[in-house]
């Protein structure tokens, strides 16, 4: 009997000032046939990086997380293709999981999914809302994409099933504790004026509500507290990206600029 024809697949990383680290990304993919990045504009080396690392480059104009990552997968040569972010590791373990996937001609399904591992403070993360954060980022794009209308916390789906591989992604999200609260600030405008825009309705008690039951969801249900000190942090500041959100959603809809 044939064994199934070899799968090739491109791998797809967008990136804006990324040079201290789209070398160790490239590097996980080094198993990949392919590898492109589509850059908007960095000001560092990120794209002398990524071409010295065998990377296409592309440089593009960013129109939002969702849309760039879809230009990127519209970009990539072949049809199999895995969405990476610049601050995400394939490990070896997942490299093997997904090695083992591609020898089979991906004929289990048209995507797969693993957890994703969040790096913080010198350790990675292994309960609450952090963990395991499971990802749907390896797909057929003939089957599948990067679709809807969010381009903020974006997320990539298939027509087909999707299986679940057993290994995690290295995510290195923050480079402190500064470049967290800042991301989630700007997420936290995106997102409501992305609620805004489709008639959502904040509400005083959202302000309130919604933050502590994200905390408790994370640190008490979801056992963040065995993260240490580490997830105790991480619950807070994740619990005031939540806060944020609702307050300019708040002021949006009472027509008042966050």
């Amino acid at each position: 009997m044939s064994s199934p024809t070899r799968a090739l697949i491109s791998a797809c990383i967008i990136t804006l000032n990324e040079a201290d680290r789209i070398e160790a990304c490239l590097a996980s993919l080094a198993f990949c046939d392919e590898l492109v990045v589509v850059d908007s504009g960095s000001s560092d080396a990120t794209r002398e990086l990524a071409s010295a690392k065998g990377a296409r480059v592309l440089v593009r104009d960013f129109g939002g997380y969702r849309t760039q990552k879809q230009f990127a997968v519209d970009s990539a040569q072949h049809d199999w293709v895995l969405c990476l972010d610049a601050d995400e590791r394939v490990t070896p373990a997942l490299r093997a999981a997904i090695e083992a996937a591609r020898d089979s001609g991906f004929a289990v399904a048209a995507g797969y999914r693993f957890a994703r591992a969040t790096e913080y403070f010198g350790a990675f993360l292994r309960h609450g809302n952090a963990y395991p954060d499971r990802v749907m980022r390896l797909f057929d794009r003939r089957r599948g994409g990067w679709r809807g209308e969010r381009e903020i916390h974006e997320h990539a789906s298939v027509d087909g099933v999707v299986a679940t591989l057993a290994a995690d992604l290295e995510h290195h999200a923050y480079r402190s504790l500064s470049d967290q609260i800042g991301r989630l600030d700007r997420y936290a405008g995106l997102m409501a004026e992305h609620q805004h825009a489709r008639g959502r309705r904040a509400h005083l008690w959202n302000i309130v509500l919604n933050p502590f039951w994200r905390f408790v969801r994370g640190y008490l249900l979801r056992l963040g507290f065995l993260d240490g000190w580490r997830g105790l942090i991480y619950a807070y500041v994740e619990a005031n990206y939540v806060r944020q959100k609702f307050i300019r959603l708040w002021l949006l809809n009472r027509g008042q600029k966050p």
